[in-house]
């Protein structure tokens, strides 16, 4: 259900915004603790990078291929949690020191083939504007109105239709995003940063090399490709279902209110206990976006800790599956709908 304000509750105010009173209780939760992070960081690289060893060898010594494709399942899981580190990094939330945040964040960027600069500046754009039809454009899933869709040419509808489907966003969007996407740099981030880029793509060149010339080409481009295919998979599913599902929260730069898009505008993806420790807890993504300092280990204690973060409906994995249906945003009935 929509999260309401209780009008008898006291309230803050924020930027000149009120908030109910409880939302200064999240600040209890924005604090690093540098040795969850190191645990973090020690039980997930050292489980990739083994079965990493286990699917060279499993090549070398001539095991059937699909030997190779079952372990890269769970490598590719455990690249999705590397991910979500990445992404506190990003926030300078994983680790107490500001400088260690961006050389981790530098590290995992080049593991999971995205630059860390190019990558904060779009994602830390969508945390200002998502659910804001004004703002688009900055790290989310392309999203028209009735509207602007009754206004395209035919060509460009079946564009964007073919961009909704289910097989091109998820199938062929993670191959395209880490891949290729990630390879060059967002158009409206500034020079340092596209830098970065520049670097991000010289080390994964160094580092594919390097590996080519120790167990071959063909061994690393058959471990890669399914790897970081399934991860991205994975990835561009959760980013989907967090703002794209039944009851989510748009509006025009004039009504437009964090609050109410971090509370209406996110999800809160229930998902069972193995697959919230490889998404780092990102399905309580409301709370997130709520407080985006507040690391990924300490998001299930704040949602225990508050009971009105409690009273977002969850959205579960059964759920989840009828959000690919929902394809544009019908302004007169404020609502996500099919075409």
């Amino acid at each position: 259900m929509d999260f309401e304000i209780d009008d008898n509750s006291k309230e803050i105010k924020k930027n000149g915004k009120k908030y109910p009173d409880w939302y200064s209780l999240l600040k209890l939760y924005r604090k690093s603790d540098n040795r969850k992070a190191v645990l973090q960081l020690v039980n997930t690289l050292v489980p990739y990078f083994c079965l990493w060893v286990l699917m060279i060898l499993s090549i070398r010594f001539k095991f059937p291929y699909y030997c190779t494709l079952l372990l890269a399942v769970p490598s590719s899981a455990f690249l999705v949690r590397i991910f979500i580190l990445f992404h506190d990094c990003v926030h300078g939330s994983f680790v107490t020191s500001r400088k260690w945040n961006k050389i981790l964040g530098y590290i995992l960027g080049v593991l999971v083939f995205t630059s860390f600069d190019d990558w904060r500046f779009s994602h830390l754009k969508h945390h200002a504007n998502f659910g804001n039809l004004d703002a688009r454009g900055y790290g989310d899933i392309w999203t028209l109105t009735l509207s602007e869709y009754n206004s395209l040419t035919c060509k460009k509808k079946i564009k964007y239709r073919l961009y909704r489907t289910p097989a091109v966003f998820i199938l062929l969007g993670g191959f395209y995003t880490f891949f290729l996407g990630n390879r060059f740099p967002e158009k409206r981030v500034k020079f340092k940063d596209r830098k970065g880029v520049l670097y991000t793509d010289l080390i994964i060149l160094v580092i594919v090399v390097f590996l080519s010339f120790f167990i071959g080409v063909k061994t690393y481009l058959l471990i890669q490709v399914p790897v970081l295919w399934l991860a991205g998979m994975a990835g561009i599913w959760l980013f989907y279902v967090q703002h794209q599902f039944e009851g989510v929260y748009w509006a025009r730069e004039s009504e437009w209110d964090l609050f109410r898009a971090s509370m209406e505008g996110c999800s809160f993806y229930k998902l069972p206990a193995v697959l919230r420790w490889f998404s780092g807890n990102i399905g309580y993504h409301h709370i997130h976006h709520l407080s985006p300092a507040i690391p990924n280990y300490f998001l299930k204690k704040c949602y225990d800790a508050i009971p009105p973060l409690q009273s977002k409906e969850s959205l579960s994995i059964s759920k989840s599956l009828h959000c690919v249906r929902l394809k544009i945003w019908d302004e007169n009935k404020g609502e996500l709908s099919a075409f």
